[in-house]
């Protein structure tokens, strides 16, 4: 152990003599976790909000009115013509469309029930899914006099061809009838009781960055050594193969628990993450977690002839990873094939993890089967990594 403490002792001369590296490892992680935990924002506000009112009525104007005080909306273009209207969300100068039909007030208080139709524009789906969501909720919402409306039709205009299936050209609105509400709903939201979509992208901002920076700077750490020639220094040493890529991986596997605590620290300070699981099991994993990574940057520097190589074969499989990871979209919503692919993903058990402790205030019974699935992974790479290396020029 003594050759190995030696081997660690110069990786962290190199680190701290880097004027490059140490920033990289303390300072952009900060930077990148506050950046993108604004950034990746789940909530859209402003949707311009195109207006086709026929019927110019009191109750017709209170209603666009409360579109526009939601908060979500923003009314812009107000017509008498479906086709203007039509026109203008073709051309994504509108995100919704609200028609009002004529005699809206006259049919409510005569028969107790009115109709809107309700037309998003869906080439972005989650957008439109989301401004569909707001809008039933704002006319779910509305009454008058004690009286409930409803919307009778809302509608998503997506392009479809003659045969139904998706087109380039035209704007053809397919309806889904929604039937009137008459059951009054409570609820309640457990774990991010205030809805912030922060609460729940940074524990997975966080993993992803600590992922990548030690995956990347360890695929490129021993392809540097052998193009400045230092590397050839060890290889005509008595060391062993694991006492070297021990002796490599072990600086870095220390700084990712300095990354991790600057990480909570700054989603405690800033965001105010609640925290709610046992920090030490969150250092615990992520001893266990970090080799995975730690293995994969050196088996990829085991195959590389040069940075650049390194830098591109490990972006290759990161970016990959960080996609399918479960950050930005479910797992479970992956088709099967993908989530059979996704088991031999390491940062999507570390997101799932963070997640779980920190939001939900999970036990180590509760990521048992998680924590031994990353500890075999470690393992297993790591021996591929001993086994795949070659003491070479």
């Amino acid at each position: 152990m003594r050759t190995v403490l030696f081997l660690v002792q110069k990786e962290f001369l190199q680190v701290f003599r880097n004027k490059f590296m140490l920033p990289l490892l303390l300072v952009l992680p900060v930077v990148q976790t506050v950046i993108l935990s604004f950034a990746a924002n789940y909530e859209i506000k402003n949707l311009s909000l195109g207006v086709v009112d026929h019927d110019l009525s009191p109750l017709s104007r209170q209603l666009v009115a409360k579109f526009g005080a939601s908060g979500y909306f923003k009314v812009g273009n107000s017509t008498f013509s479906a086709r203007e209207a039509d026109a203008d969300l073709a051309q994504d100068n509108t995100d919704l469309i609200l028609e009002i039909p004529p005699h809206f007030e006259r049919n409510f208080v005569r028969e107790g029930t009115a109709s809107v139709s309700v037309t998003a524009n869906a080439i972005n789906a989650v957008k439109a899914g989301l401004a569909l969501g707001y809008a039933n909720s704002i006319v779910q919402s509305f009454t008058v006099d004690g009286g409930r409306w409803t919307v009778d039709g809302l509608q998503t205009a997506m392009p479809f061809d003659d045969q139904g299936s998706p087109s380039a050209t035209g704007l053809e609105p397919s309806t889904v009838t929604r039937p009137p509400s008459t059951v009054q709903v409570t609820y309640s939201n457990w774990y991010n009781p205030r809805l912030d979509y922060k609460t729940f992208m940074v524990p997975g901002i966080l993993s992803v960055i600590i992922s990548l920076i030690i995956g990347f700077l360890t695929a490129m750490n021993i392809v540097r050594e052998r193009e400045i020639g230092t590397i050839e220094q060890l290889n005509v040493t008595p060391i062993h193969k694991w006492q070297f890529i021990l002796g490599k991986l072990l600086p870095f596997w220390l700084i990712s628990q300095v990354m991790l605590t600057v990480g909570l620290t700054i989603s405690w300070l800033i965001f105010r993450i609640p925290m709610l699981g046992d920090l030490r099991l969150v250092f615990l994993y992520t001893l266990v977690y970090a080799p995975c990574m730690l293995g994969i940057g050196f088996l990829i520097s085991n195959f590389a002839e040069s940075q650049q190589q390194a830098m591109f074969t490990a972006w290759f499989f990161l970016i990959i990873f960080v996609l399918m990871c479960g950050l930005f979209t479910p797992t479970d919503s992956m088709p099967r094939w993908a989530q059979y692919l996704n088991t031999i993903n390491p940062i999507k058990y570390f997101v799932e993890f963070m997640r779980l402790v920190l939001l939900k205030g999970a036990g180590f019974a509760d990521i048992r089967q998680n924590f031994f699935t990353v500890l075999g992974y470690a393992v297993t790479v790591n021996a591929l990594a001993v086994w795949t290396y070659r003491k070479r020029v």
